[in-house]
């Protein structure tokens, strides 16, 4: 019934959305060619196109939009989800679905060049996209928020409501009616616990309605819909006489597993042949997120490389210069996705086989070690530029964890709980912890912390505000020995 339920609330999204896109084309289309107050600023030049030529593109639109909001996690049912994020979800959404238009079109126009009768078919105002981008932003930020507020009146009415009792009130079962009462928007309303111990406190105010045995009578007099049994392991018998008990009644029921304290990050269920299996860490970049990812690291990683050029080779005669003898880079070993290692690519700031007599170990304030021009390029981390050629190659990502020396990562793993699952993503050149001040020498499991975080919430839009929040946090932080 969640799944239904969810699928019924994707497909509403879906329709909200094509509907609004498509009324700010052709709105656009009208403002652009027959608005004076839009003609004083861009002139019509060219004849005004007739309507049906911008029709055409109705069916692309009504394809390609679903399609970017979703890459852009705008269909997910997610916890705790601001309107500002999704004012800018919507945002990049609309940009590079517009780009993609607009690229489609050009494309077109330039394979038909040489017919005369075909590329004029295929011609688009630019101004008509501008003022789509600027209009289907609106729209659909104000489709959504109209349809929000349009099934939470229905729901506060209880209209089409379903009603949800859980059995169990310890952790599990909190941590259930916590999450159902934080979507809202699914329609479902807890209207309490059973439990064979009244004293249990439940999740947000909610109380004990009765023990397990007259789970049946407290359904029938709240008018319940569906039971989550969300009963811990050690009450294994308890959950089957439940079971049994309200098996052969008209409610639905939902058997929660004893598994959240050891679902790592994200658990799911798959099918092996008809038989359910439970992934207790099942990350988000796979397959065709991870293909996006990729491709958005290699077209920026490269973009960058060839915009900091400049800089390579000022750093370069800097450190030739000031930087005592030794190599430009330092080649050191890294570890990334799967465990894997790697060579990372870094501007050296100490002095040449610095860890000759030590071993590895962690820089400190005042290092000694440091070169004059080491301490101010580690200070604003100009350092970690090279790492731009990891990510072309492949080795990194613009965004993720950092990577760790396997000597150090030896000792973490035994001492951290889940610090190698910071491994099931590539690592990256900045981060999640990184922009919020977990960098250098600072708390490891709060590193940790922020790490799996992102790991399981992973999304473009997520690493584009990752990007922008590292150009005004990333640089000049204090640990950045």
């Amino acid at each position: 019934m969640v799944k239904h339920q969810t699928r019924v609330m994707v497909a509403i999204f879906v329709l909200v959305d094509v509907l609004a896109t498509n009324l700010a084309w052709v709105l656009a289309y009208y403002l652009r060619f027959y608005s004076a107050a839009v003609a004083a600023y861009l002139p019509v030049t060219k004849g005004i196109p007739p309507l049906s030529r911008y029709l055409l593109l109705i069916p692309l639109i009504t394809v390609l939009w679903p399609a970017v909001l979703y890459f852009h996690g705008l269909y997910q049912v997610k916890r705790g989800r601001s309107r500002i994020d999704e004012f800018f979800g919507i945002l990049f959404s609309v940009l590079i679905g517009a780009a993609l238009t607009l690229g489609l079109t050009l494309y077109v126009r330039v394979y038909y060049r040489y017919q005369p009768e075909v590329a004029p078919l295929w011609e688009y105002s630019q101004g008509v996209i501008a003022i789509f981008v600027v209009l289907d932003v609106l729209a659909l930020n104000a489709a959504r928020g109209a349809l929000r507020g349009y099934l939470q009146r229905m729901w506060a009415a209880g209209y089409n409501v379903k009603r949800v009792l859980v059995a169990g009130a310890g952790e599990l079962g909190r941590t259930v009616a916590e999450t159902i009462l934080a979507h809202r928007e699914l329609g479902y309303r807890v209207v309490g616990f059973v439990d064979d111990d009244p004293g249990r406190r439940g999740a947000a105010g909610l109380s004990v309605l009765g023990p397990l045995d007259q789970t049946m009578a407290v359904a029938t007099r709240h008018g319940v819909d569906q039971l989550y049994i969300a009963l811990p392991l050690d009450e294994h018998a308890k959950l089957l006489k439940l079971i049994k008990s309200v098996s052969n009644e008209c409610l639905d029921i939902k058997v929660v597993p004893d598994l959240v304290q050891y679902a790592t990050i994200k658990a799911a269920l798959e099918d092996l042949d008809g038989i359910p299996i439970i992934s207790l860490n099942e990350v988000p970049l796979r397959g065709w997120s991870s293909m996006l990812k990729r491709v958005m690291d290699f077209v920026l990683g490269w973009a960058l490389l060839l915009f900091v050029a400049p800089f390579f080779a000022g750093i370069a005669l800097l450190i030739r210069w000031r930087g005592g003898r030794g190599p430009v880079f330092l080649r050191q070993e890294r570890m990334t996705l799967d465990g894997k290692t790697f060579e990372i690519f870094k501007f050296r700031t100490m002095v040449d086989e610095a860890e000759k007599d030590t071993g590895p170990v962690w820089a400190s304030p005042e290092d000694p070690r440091r070169t004059p021009v080491g301490i101010w390029l580690r200070r604003f981390n100009l350092d970690e530029l090279p790492q731009l050629i990891n990510v072309v190659l492949g080795d990194m990502s613009l965004v993720g964890p950092r990577p760790e020396r396997p000597p150090f990562v030896q000792q973490f793993k035994e001492r951290i709980p889940q610090y190698m699952l910071r491994h099931r993503v590539k690592s990256g050149i900045t981060g999640w912890a990184q922009i919020n001040g977990w960098r250098g020498n600072t708390s490891i499991e709060k590193r940790i912390e922020y790490d799996l975080y992102y790991i399981e919430n992973w999304s473009l839009l997520l690493d584009v505000k990752i990007l922008i929040l590292t150009l005004f946090r990333g640089f000049g932080q204090k640990h950045a020995y």
